[in-house]
């Protein structure tokens, strides 16, 4: 099967919609179609090609706003990644079939490119759910998030027995936070021919040279109570970045983006404001600045939990 090219960096949709672990509650942002389309239009038109949503960003809220945005392009244009969480996985007798049938709806397509489960709740019980949506057709690639390596190893002893193989990884690492490479997963990937996405490059803005004690992230926001309390420590190295970026005529998210590549990944950046105010793209360049109901295939009582022990294992800042 002839997989699609995969661009240099993967453009991420956390920040896009509100409600439950939506742009408003993570990332203090109101952000709708009006302005998300223009940055939807300008990546597509550099060739940044590669989307990332998940069912619990905003419950829903964002594969709506990416699905609508896809349907404006040639289905094999556009590569649509989409995650199941099992956090939020129904009482039913497949959750992660369930979960995918509702992200295609969403999405409006037949197929997604690439599935990933989103977290390592159980291994064991969740990875085979992927065989046969792999054979059905309506998954192309498979990955998994913010596993360990021993649990990448598991997972692919899993799939491998049925003729599949893992083809990415996703997991959080940045300057200031590296497990991935100490603990040979980096390694691993490259041996075994798997992408490695890694997100969260520019820890949610707070490595983007727009945030300092003085400019903290925006109040009440879950990033802003991550991230405020260091901003005295980060000072330094955001100083550093924009020292090179200078010397290099680049920005200084660029600069984080460009060190990532560098180690051989694939970053995946929060793709979600042009320019800060909240205002329209008017560069036609992928931003840089970067500082719902309950969707099918969910429980709401699950999804209650579910979302906050999604956000309870999606930091670990290392400084």
């Amino acid at each position: 099967m002839e997989q699609k090219k995969l661009p240099p960096v993967a453009l991420g949709t956390w920040s896009w919609g509100v409600g439950a672990v939506g742009g408003d509650q993570v990332f203090g942002n109101h952000l709708g179609e009006a302005e998300l389309k223009p940055v939807f239009d300008a990546a597509m038109e550099h060739g940044l090609n590669l989307w990332d949503s998940a069912v619990v960003y905003g419950m829903g809220a964002s594969e709506d706003i990416l699905g609508l945005f896809a349907k404006t392009c040639p289905r094999e244009q556009v590569i649509l990644s989409t995650k199941f969480t099992p956090q939020i996985a129904g009482d039913t007798a497949n959750p992660v079939a369930e979960m995918c049938e509702g992200s295609l709806k969403r999405l409006g397509t037949n197929y997604i490119d690439i599935y990933w489960i989103h977290n390592p709740a159980d291994v064991e019980k969740w990875t085979p759910y992927l065989v046969p949506l792999v054979k059905s057709g309506k998954v192309k690639q498979v990955g998994v998030s913010n596993h360990n390596l021993a649990q990448i190893q598991r997972a692919e002893e899993i799939l491998s027995a049925e003729g599949i193989h893992i083809s990415a990884i996703q997991n959080h690492y940045s300057l200031l936070y590296r497990s991935s490479e100490e603990a040979g997963i980096l390694d691993y990937c490259k041996a075994h021919d798997m992408t490695f996405f890694a997100y969260m490059v520019l820890e949610q803005g707070a490595l983007s040279g727009k945030y300092d004690t003085k400019h903290p992230l925006p109040a009440g926001s879950q990033r802003a109570e991550t991230y405020n309390p260091l901003l005295p420590k980060l000072e330094q190295l955001t100083a550093a970045m924009k020292q090179i970026s200078k010397r290099h005529g680049a920005s200084v998210p660029q600069v984080a983006i460009a060190w990532a590549i560098a180690k051989g990944t694939t970053p995946h950046h929060r793709c979600h404001q042009a320019r800060p105010g909240g205002g329209r793209c008017q560069s036609r360049r992928p931003c840089t600045h970067c500082g719902g109901s309950r969707p099918a295939g969910t429980s709401g009582r699950r999804q209650r939990r579910g979302y906050q022990r999604f956000l309870g294992s999606s930091h670990g800042i290392s400084l």
